[in-house]
């Protein structure tokens, strides 16, 4: 439920069936229509609600979001984080729905919330359905004002939420950000952190949460979207009746009117903490995201900061003085803030990166952009937009923003506004916003002149949108039946001459998409020995150079075919990732081919990549999850040092990196990187046959030297152990208590492990874990477990994980283990099993109505050598589960004495207050 410290920078440009759908409807009593933009209809109940429709019959899906325009902006002295808290506690439920989680998973429904400055969101998204779509109005219409808010549930959610806030105070990037944040801000709330004030939390009266609960949960400050597969017509009705019978308070909405002074000079703040990494912010005020200068600040950022054509990383990045370099501004309602950020190399000081990170921002009078600069950002800008016009579902979320910023038309007016900025704009916003007086990461120092950076207000929201049409809608796709039969149906499976399978389901897509992947296989156990570290290296650099394109030309070029490209692999395997409209694919897939036939693999990037890489452990020595998560995968593991499936040790992966050259990275992609063995898969928008053709010209020659021999690892016997880690000065804690089986995907028994792991801790907020560790013991922010098993080799197990405070990690192990005999002896209930059958059908089928997912399902079942139909066969499996079957799974599989336990937490700091507390005692 946490919101990310990232702009949402996405403008929808989206479609709806019907040209007017205004005009088609017949409005119910107590709705007028408002404004309709590119395939987006708004209606207005009479009691205040804003309503959004936006129909896409492409998605065999529906999203259900509703916005309140209330976050941590909105909060007074003593209450901040009660935003935050409140979205906890929305899930606790009300007098008609006591179990809002529970009824959630069993239907299905993919949800989540989250707080920002602004404004606070719920949303579920679930597999079209008119019943479900009913249910979900019914349940936010009823707890927009019937929520407990009750004592005992804060009492209960408070260990969570500040396990939710010990989690982030982990993370120096983000503790450093919140404390520039901060020291920027004298007065404005949008200087405190959404997750708030620990005192406040642990201290906040009942009453004043639901006075606040009250005050802003109400039709009128709210803002309903429902998009997908919806009759427009049908889901009015549904929301006139479930929210139209709501009634508007008498008293108005305050509007806040806190404004944050000028800025009279530079400010400076310094975090001291444990840990491995040096990270060096910069703040500057800037304006509210209606304001005209909003659009060229946000090119501006993307010039400076974008990886690798930005100019932060040419200087800094490729000369070593940095790691990685980020710019990101937070478009919001009221003037905020823009923030650089940097990571220093172990072995580079912050002094040395300081003085040339502040001229690179604030120098422009002798640099200024050029038309260049300014065009690859704007490109870069729209091809996101673009990108994310291609699917309705991801507007109930990331429209929050815009209905946060005075109305939901902001996204497709920002769009427009970037495609407006010129090089001038952007020149002009650089010098009057960047520049030291107006700065965050310096100390007062008195000066005779002043020159400080005013920041008008922007216009009203409503007199930018005021008769704005927006642009022509874009087309949607095929209505596509995510069932495995049709799936099969419509999928084409062949082979190149040289043995690579091409996996082919063309369907017509909103925006004319297509998602490609490619996995190649290569090498025997014998043949990769030793060469682990050069194989990473070597797939991780064949996207930062070829004989045709530099780094930055390859990002460019991917802009320009509005495409997303991603290149990884290990000793045996080549992965690329992509996606790109059906226009630009040829061009893509060409892209791809210079990229892995004509790498030129440059000395400069690879230093670069090895640095990062570096930089990236050393920052997890100090981490609780990654410490517990290594030492899981080392104990047990049996193979030798240098074998692809060995897990080292930080030390030796900091060897290992240090020891790699450039030339056995190069040698190894001419050694193994080709195809033969893998398989090349592709979902969307495309012509098949100019594909197929385009591919088999390409590929099918291209053969590796190294026939592919999979490496087995069935399952071991491990003895079971208890293992703590200190993490000296870390907020929070790690647990994982894991157990290994001898078991694949076609044990008769998988079906039954599947729906029993569900119950017992499948769901975030809804399970049996979740139900006792985090709902009534409020001891973590996140419980689960997981059940897998390999689809080849005999070699399963489950894992059962936890963040929580150091000093409470005892508690949860023991929760662990009480549940788990409770699981034993009384067994999964009939009505358990049905809620729990139900959400993992529905979960499944709404999987496959997602493109990426279908992608990675459709190539990894052509490995196996499996259809879609092995999936409708398991979907069957589990709705013939019996209560008895699952439970003589679960009693036959799992023995809790073969457990193990991982843990990471700095102890010796929790046990010495609790010794402490009992002397004061």
């Amino acid at each position: 439920m946490r919101v990310s410290f990232r702009l949402v920078l996405a403008v929808f440009a989206l479609c709806a069936l019907l040209s007017s759908p205004s005009q088609a409807l017949d409005l119910p009593s107590g709705v007028t229509v408002g404004p309709s933009v590119e395939g987006i209809t708004e209606y207005r109940l009479d009691n205040g609600l804003r309503v959004l429709l936006f129909p896409d019959a492409s998605k065999p899906t529906v999203t259900v979001n509703i916005t309140y325009l209330v976050g941590s902006r909105h909060e007074n002295y003593g209450e901040t984080g009660m935003a935050h808290l409140l979205e906890h506690l929305l899930f606790k439920g009300t007098p008609t729905h006591t179990d809002i989680p529970g009824e959630m998973k069993k239907r299905g429904v993919g949800f989540n919330a989250s707080t920002w400055l602004d404004r606070t969101n719920y949303f579920g998204s679930f597999t079209a359905d008119d019943e479900t779509l009913r249910w979900m109005l019914e349940l936010e219409a009823d707890r927009m004002v019937n929520s407990f808010v009750a004592r005992k549930d804060l009492d209960s959610e408070m260990t969570v939420v500040r396990n939710e806030m010990e989690s982030g105070e982990n993370n120096p990037a983000r503790v450093l950000i919140d404390r520039v944040a901060a020291t920027a801000h004298l007065w404005h709330n949008y200087g405190n952190s959404t997750i708030g004030a620990r005192a406040d939390i642990e201290n906040l009266p009942i009453e004043r949460l639901q006075a606040f609960y009250r005050e802003h949960y109400r039709p009128d400050n709210a803002t309903l979207l429902v998009a997908g597969r919806i009759e427009p017509a049908r889901a009015l009705t549904e929301i006139v009746a479930t929210f139209g019978k709501l009634v508007k308070p008498e008293a108005p909405i305050q509007a806040t009117y806190t404004r944050e002074p000028t800025q009279d000079g530079e400010r400076e703040v310094t975090v001291r903490r444990v840990g491995e990494t040096a990270y060096v912010a910069l703040a500057y005020h800037g304006p509210a995201a209606g304001h005209a200068d909003y659009a060229p600040l946000d090119v501006m950022l993307s010039a400076l900061s974008d990886t690798p054509g930005g100019r932060l990383h040419k200087a800094l990045v490729e000369n070593k003085l940095a790691t990685f370099v980020a710019g990101f501004g937070f478009a919001l309602a009221e003037p905020g803030y823009m923030m650089f950020l940097a990571e220093v190399p172990k072995e580079s000081a912050v002094d040395d990166l300081r003085p040339k990170l502040i001229e690179l921002i604030e120098a422009r009078t002798d640099a200024p952009f050029t038309e260049v600069e300014i065009d690859d950002s704007k490109r870069r800008l729209l091809k996101d937009v673009e990108l994310t016009m291609n699917d309705a579902n991801r507007l109930a979320t990331s429209l929050s923003e815009a209905i946060a910023q005075g109305d939901w038309r902001m996204f497709f007016l920002q769009r427009d506004r970037i495609d407006a900025v010129s090089v001038a704009d952007v020149n002009r916003v650089a010098a009057y916003y960047l520049k030291p007086s107006n700065r965050t990461f310096g100390q007062f120092i008195p000066t005779q002149v002043t020159d400080r950076t005013e920041i008008s207000e922007a216009p009203s929201v409503a007199s930018l949108v005021d008769g704005y049409a927006g642009r022509a809608a874009m087309t949607a796709g095929e209505v596509f039946e995510p069932s495995p039969a049709n799936i099969d149906a419509r999928t084409e499976i062949t082979a190149l001459v040289n043995g690579t399978k091409l996996v082919l389901l063309p369907k017509k897509t909103r925006g004319n998409t297509v998602l490609l992947s490619m996995e190649f296989r290569f090498g025997s156990e014998a043949q990769v020995m030793g060469k682990s570290q050069a194989a990473e290296f070597a797939a991780a650099m064949l996207s930062r150079g070829s004989q045709k394109y530099s780094r930055e030309e390859i990002a460019r070029r991917l802009d320009e075919l509005k495409a997303q490209l991603t290149v990884s692999g290990d000793a045996q395997q080549l992965s690329i990732d992509a996606n790109t409209t059906r226009e630009h694919l040829p061009e893509l897939i060409a892209l791809i081919d210079e990229l892995l036939k004509h790498s030129t693999f440059p000395e400069s990037e690879f230093e670069q990549l090895r640095t990062q890489s570096i930089t990236a452990v050393e920052s997890s020595r100090t981490e609780p999850t990654a410490i517990a998560i290594l030492e899981m995968s080392r104990y047990g593991n049996h193979w030798p040092k240098g074998h692809p499936k060995y897990s080292q040790s930080f030390d030796e992966q900091l060897q290992s990196l240090r020891a790699v050259t450039l030339a056995e990275a190069r040698q190894f992609s001419a050694d193994f990187h080709a195809a033969g063995n893998g398989e090349i898969t592709l979902v969307g928008d495309f012509d098949v046959p100019a594909i197929k053709a385009d591919l088999a010209a390409r590929f099918a020659e291209w053969t590796s030297a190294t026939p592919f021999v999979r490496i087995a690892d069935p399952h071991r016997d491990v003895v079971a152990v208890n293992r703590r880690f200190e993490t000296p000065d870390k907020a929070n804690a790690m647990i994982f208590m894991a157990l290994s089986l001898p078991m694949d995907d076609s044990d008769p028994d998988y079906a039954a492990m599947l729906a029993g792991n569900y119950v017992f801790g499948g769901g975030a907020l809804k399970s049996r874990l979740a139900d006792r560790v985090r709902q009534k013991d409020g001891l973590s922010y996140s419980v689960a477990s997981q059940f897998f098993a390999d689809p080849i080799d005999e070699s399963g197990g489950q894992v059962l994980y936890a963040i929580a405070a150091p000093e409470n990690i005892t508690r949860v192990e023991a929760a662990f283990r009480d549940e788990l005999a409770l699981l034993l002896k009384e067994g999964v209930s009939a009505a358990e099993l049905k809620d729990a059958i139900d959400g993992l059908l529905k979960a499944r089928e709404r999987s496959r109505g997602e493109d990426p997912s279908l992608l990675g399902s459709l190539g990894y079942n052509a490995y196996l050598g499996r259809k879609m139909a092995f999936s409708a066969e398991l979907d069957a499996k589990l709705a013939a589960l019996t209560p008895d079957a699952v439970n003589a799974a679960l009693r036959k599989h799992l023995n809790p004495a073969n457990y193990s336990v991982f843990s990471a937490g700095d102890f010796a700091a929790a046990e010495a207050k609790q010794a402490a507390a009992k002397a004061d005692k």
